[in-house]
């Protein structure tokens, strides 16, 4: 399937005259995250405000630190909104719940840019809702975040820390165009099938009782050969695309995954038993992807050990950096949030007996594509941990990355 160069072309060309420059700030949505406070709040919808804090004090909850990062963060989140209006930008504020609603795509049309404020999970949940599938003669809304609380939170999607502390300096660099555009890949995700139809997605991190709004997208005929190939008739791309990862594995993390493989469209079928498939990009690269596939240097001081020449000047000199590296490894795990290809990793495969089938299947590599068949009991497909669509037994998946699908977002040095 040709993609790779003449989309990339096709891509760049699109957003060529969309340059830094020629960006007009005039509105802005900024999405606030939904604090420990908050959450306590909505679990609890008939206490007042001294009885949920009895109620918590109760519980073993140090309330004093709940309200001081609730209130944190509530201050940040204003220095945010007043930041855009010193510049002359209209604001509208929404929270993570409020996002969810079907309320919030007239505000995403509206929006000229989104602002996700608190970590790491309010920034994906504002680039999941906010540009689920674009073509490319359609205009992106930019996404800017920052973290509203970075001595407690890494925040490697957010704006770096220093602009957590001078947010006004950000927004000034915004607005006269003195930023960087950093389009970052992300996973498409084609279910394959006989008949078209979808399950129910499940959101993960919903705090109440409200039904998830189920988007859907229309279901298509598959040509011949992927057709015959696949074993299925129709297709339906998921509505929602993945910025970190794709994970698919048993719903009980006890339970073994039995999963089939097909890498780049191949003829061969790898065959793993497992602790599930994560199927990453470049921007989640640092996040689950490293997770799984670091070492530490206890690792690596335990594999010179195992060395015939352990005690060899050498090896006892390697045995003073295993830190180093350690380090390194880990470095080189992570790839460009831009990068094209995905990178798949078998969590714990079960290498014992004819496991994995062929023996030669590699438990991490770069692809262009992963094709998935479930032999699962009660699995599911979890798009950046938030969205969940059942994966059971016969359920068949194609995972890949367009360039048409990357998010837009702002970068400052």
């Amino acid at each position: 399937m040709l993609k790779s160069t003449q989309l990339v072309q096709q891509f760049a060309k699109e957003y060529a005259k969309f340059t830094p420059a020629n960006f007009k700030l005039e509105r802005a949505l900024v999405v606030t995250k939904l604090s420990r406070y908050e959450f306590e709040q909505l679990r609890h919808p008939g206490l007042s405000k001294e009885q949920l804090e009895q109620k918590l004090r109760n519980r073993g909850t140090d309330v004093e630190m709940v309200l001081y990062l609730h209130n944190l963060h509530k201050d940040f989140e204003r220095r945010i909104v007043q930041s855009f209006k010193n510049v002359g930008c209209e604001v509208k504020l929404a929270s993570r719940l409020e996002f969810r609603s079907s309320l919030s795509k007239e505000v995403m049309r509206w929006a000229d840019v989104i602002v996700p404020v608190g970590g790491d999970g309010t920034f994906l949940l504002s680039a999941g809702r906010a540009s689920p599938l674009f073509a490319l003669s359609q205009q992106k809304t930019p996404i800017v975040g920052f973290n509203s609380d970075p001595l407690h939170s890494e925040g490697r999607l957010m704006l770096p820390k220093y602009f957590s502390e001078n947010p006004s300096d950000a927004v000034s660099r915004i607005k006269s165009g003195d930023f960087k555009w950093m389009h970052r890949s992300r996973v498409r995700t084609t279910l394959l099938g006989s008949n078209g139809k979808i399950p129910e997605s499940t959101d993960l991190f919903r705090h109440t009782e409200v039904k998830m709004e189920q988007v859907t997208t229309e279901p298509e005929m598959l040509d011949p050969e992927m057709a015959s190939k696949y074993k299925a008739k129709m297709k339906r791309i998921l509505p929602y695309l993945a910025l970190n990862e794709v994970f698919i594995g048993e719903h009980l993390s006890a339970r073994v995954s039995h999963l089939q493989l097909v890498l780049d469209h191949q003829d061969v079928v790898n065959k793993t038993k497992c602790s599930g498939l994560c199927v990453s990009t470049g921007t989640g690269s640092t996040s689950w992807h490293t997770s799984i596939n670091r070492i530490t240097s206890r690792n690596v001081d335990a594999l010179l050990r195992s060395l015939p020449n352990s005690d060899s000047k050498d090896v006892l000199k390697l045995r003073e950096n295993t830190e180093e590296i350690a380090q390194r490894y880990n470095q080189g795990l992570l790839f460009a949030p831009d990068d094209p290809r995905l990178c798949y990793s078998i969590r714990e495969q079960i290498c014992v007996g004819v496991w994995p089938s062929p023996k030669t299947f590699k438990e991490r590599d770069f692809v262009q594509s992963v094709f998935v068949k479930s032999h699962c009991i009660d699995a599911n497909l979890v798009i950046d941990g938030s969205i969940s669509y059942p994966f059971n037994d016969g359920a068949k998946a194609l995972l890949e990355i367009y360039p048409e699908d990357a998010l837009l977002t702002i970068a400052l040095d």
